[in-house]
């Protein structure tokens, strides 16, 4: 693959995620019917929402997801403690949005993000929430090999996620996008990586699942949309007006979505609303440098 053809599927990814995040802000937490009742169908990114958006303010999704993208810039043998600083920045802005299981790690932490992890996890009950799933494209944007993309989305997940399913869900979702880069196409990637897995009945009816913020709900949600549709438009629409946990599942699917269709694909009037586009864009350039494919 030539230099323009990777910048473009870097590119897309992180203009996806932040693309269908924006999108699915707008919608997150409310159901199919409301949405349908104050909106018809959403298809443009115009903000508000429960967190009362600016039109092109993105979450904790894309601002998680350019945290691991720095650190590991930073950082690709150790990127730990350089992705944990970056989560740390984040959390001093004060956003908006932040899910229960982070807000409860970002508590607890007093330098070991797994010890932090892990009494968040005992003091909730649950660690099985998306929020590292959200966040892991960059593993597989940066590392060459299956066997480092899946060692290093593990441990970005076990930073605030102490759940098995969740690092299965990162591996797989990375798997993907490592295949993606590489030129593949979408759907026999999907129907392959799905094969055999807890969300191979995706490959063939819908999920039967709500689509909430459970990392195993989000991920079948996601690859349903992707499934199913023939556009980039398509899946984070698709996504933003099934309701429920909108921007997470939009992200995640429009990430894979942007590598597919790629970056020029992606309509201008989306690209363009994206207020921290700078950012993704530089950030893009520096994956694209580095990347030895």
């Amino acid at each position: 693959m030539d230099g323009a053809a990777r910048i473009d599927r870097i590119k897309g990814g992180l203009f996806g995620l932040a693309v269908g995040d924006a999108l699915g802000g707008t919608t997150e937490f409310m159901t199919e019917s409301e949405i349908n009742k104050q909106y018809g169908v959403l298809t443009e990114i115009i903000g508000g929402g429960v967190w009362q958006l600016e039109p092109g303010e993105v979450t904790d999704d894309t601002m998680m997801t350019l945290a691991v993208a720095e650190g590991i810039l930073q950082n690709p043998l150790q990127p730990v403690e350089a992705i944990g600083r970056r989560f740390l920045e984040w959390y001093a802005s004060k956003p908006k949005d932040i899910g229960n299981t982070i807000r409860a790690v970002f508590h607890h932490f007093q330098g070991d993000w797994f010890a932090a992890a892990q009494k968040a996890a005992e003091e909730l009950g649950v660690s099985g929430g998306n929020g590292s799933l959200m966040r892991c494209l960059p593993v597989a944007l940066y590392y060459d090999s299956l066997e480092e993309i899946e060692t290093v989305t593990r441990l970005q997940s076990r930073m605030t996620h102490v759940d098995e399913r969740c690092d299965e869900a990162c591996a797989l979702y990375c798997r993907m996008a490592h295949r993606l880069l590489l030129g593949e196409d979408l759907v026999p990637v999907l129907e392959q990586e799905l094969e055999r897995t807890r969300y191979e009945d995706v490959l063939l009816e819908e999920p039967s699942c709500e689509p909430t913020g459970f990392v195993v709900h989000s991920m079948a949600w996601s690859m349903h949309h992707l499934l199913r549709s023939d556009s980039f438009e398509a899946v984070i629409q698709g996504a933003a007006n099934k309701g429920g946990d909108s921007d997470t599942i939009a992200a995640i699917a429009g990430g894979l979505a942007g590598m597919y269709y790629g970056y020029e694909a992606i309509p201008a009037r989306y690209k363009e609303s994206i207020l921290i586009r700078e950012r993704l864009e530089h950030t893009a350039a520096s994956l694209a440098a580095v990347h030895k494919l």
